[in-house]
Parts: C-alpha cells; sequence; structure tokens
C-alpha cells in the first residue's frame, strides 16, 4: 500500500531560522502515528505544511502522492492548534457549514457525537469553555470520512476527562485504511492509542519506530524513551 505521506529532503525557514531541516520521511496508511517532540520542534511546521499553509523553502511533501493543494485538502481533516470558528455561530450553523463545504462530511455523525456529550447544536460557540469548545472543533474534524487526519495539538488544552474523550473518540471515528498523525508533547496521555511514532527536534527527525518495536527491543514505554532522547 502506497504511503499517504512522504517528505524528500523538506526544509522551511523563516529568515535566518530553521524551523524544518531536510526530513525525509514516509507515513504509511491504516495506522495512528505520534508525531513527538518537545514546543518548537517543528511539528506544527510539517503538519502546515502538508496543508499547504506553509510552502517548503526546499524540498518537497506529498500526501497521496501529490504536492498539498485543491485535490489534497479534499482528503485531509486538519485540526488545528488554534480555533479558527466563529466565536458568534451556532453549532448547527458550524455543521451546516461544514456539509457545504466537504463532499466527505456526515452530519449525522457530528450530530450523534454532540448528543453523546450533551452538547446543544443550537448552542453558540461564545457561549462555550474551553474544552467544550475544542471537543466541538474535534467532532467537526472526525466527522469526515477522511484518507489522512492531521490533529494539531488536540489534548494541550483540555482537562484529563476531556483527553480521555478525545482519544476515544479518534480510536473509533476513524477507517482502517485512513491514517491519523497527532503531533503533541504529551507522550503519557497519548501512548496507548499509538501504532508508530515519529521523534523530532530542532527541525530534524531523531527516530521513526513502531510503538511495538519500542516496547519489545527496548523495553521502554514511548514516553520514557522520549524522556531518555530529549532529557526532560
Amino acid at each position: 500500500m502506497s504511503a499517504i505521506l512522504e517528505c524528500s529532503g523538506l526544509t522551511k525557514r523563516f529568515g535566518s531560522k530553521l524551523a524544518v531541516s531536510a526530513v525525509n520521511l514516509k507515513i504509511e496508511r491504516g495506522q495512528i502515528v505520534g508525531l513527538l517532540g518537545p514546543n518548537g520542534s517543528g511539528k506544527s511546521t510539517i503538519i502546515k505544511l502538508a496543508n499547504e499553509l506553509l510552502t517548503p523553502t526546499s524540498g518537497d511533501i506529498l500526501i497521496g502522492g501529490r504536492k498539498p493543494g485543491i485535490e489534497t485538502k479534499k482528503i485531509v481533516s486538519y485540526l488545528p492548534e488554534k480555533t479558527y470558528l466563529n466565536d458568534w455561530m451556532r453549532v448547527h450553523q458550524i455543521i451546516e457549514l461544514f456539509s457545504d463545504f466537504y463532499d466527505n462530511f456526515k452530519p449525522e455523525k457530528a450530530y450523534d457525537m454532540l448528543k453523546r456529550l450533551n452538547i446543544n447544536p443550537n448552542d453558540r460557540l461564545k457561549t462555550m469553555s474551553k474544552g467544550t469548545k475544542e471537543k466541538v472543533q474535534l467532532i467537526l474534524v472526525m466527522s469526515r470520512e477522511a484518507e489522512l487526519y492531521l490533529l494539531d495539538e488536540p489534548i494541550g488544552g483540555v482537562d484529563p476527562a476531556a483527553r480521555d474523550y478525545i482519544l476515544k473518540t479518534i480510536l473509533s471515528n476513524y477507517n482502517e485504511n485512513a491514517t491519523v498523525v497527532i503531533s503533541t508533547h504529551l507522550i503519557s496521555d497519548i501512548e496507548k492509542i499509538l501504532d508508530y511514532v515519529i521523534f523530532i527536534n530542532h527541525g530534524q527527525v531523531v527516530l521513526t519506530s513502531s510503538v511495538d518495536d519500542i516496547r519489545d527491543e527496548k523495553g521502554k514505554s514511548v514516553d520514557l524513551l522520549f524522556r531518555e532522547v530529549f532529557k526532560c
């Protein structure tokens, strides 16, 4: 099966700062992947490059064999680190907007998740707590039948109970042929759902491995190995 995301010599500079440096990477379909590294390591930059929010300084990034653009946006569902939804909108209005915008958005799926969380579709975002807003945004992202889900720090700003719900939502709402890439520095919270990990630091990939290989060959958890690699 072909890779869903490939990087070849991917480099991104912001002036004199090198955010991503000559990254070579291949992410296969049908797994949950942790893109793991300290804050400022280049995780979000790679995800933004994959979404065409940034363009490479040099090198290439391919999504399903294509450079990021209109066609790849049809198969990528993206959760940014910061909310982009308008506070004045009601949840049902946002669902209608997503239904119009994305052919693969399933409103019935979104309404089902809202019901299970006791979130009223008639509520405006501005009346919600930060945690509830993040749940709504995740519901929207996971209600698309995408081939690649790119989730940038999906559990960073919510309480532990909300984190558990978010992880369960991710696990139960993607098909086995899709790939989920989760960017985070909160390894212990997310390790239990990962199949594969990519460690990144100072814009460079320092380790790629399946979670099973880390446990079997190194006899360690991903969290412990991360702490050793990054001395944290």
